[in-house]
């Protein structure tokens, strides 16, 4: 799935990608705002998940490969 914040001020794209992580594997975030990259990788490290940024404003959030 793939969550759109663009416009969006931290924390509200971290709160996106955790509400669609409850009910998906992997989630991508598209998110502006110069802490994202920071905020969901705390998202990410919170929850035991891997957090990879794909290209400037693009990341995604998922199940660790194992």
């Amino acid at each position: 799935m793939i969550v759109d914040a663009r416009g969006l001020r931290c924390p509200w794209p971290a709160l996106r990608a955790a509400r669609v992580l409850r009910s998906a594997p992997t989630v991508e975030i598209e998110a502006d705002d110069p802490a994202a990259a920071r905020e969901l990788a705390a998202l990410a490290s919170a929850q035991g998940l891997e957090f990879e940024a794909l290209s400037p404003g693009r990341f995604r959030i998922s199940q660790p490969r194992g």
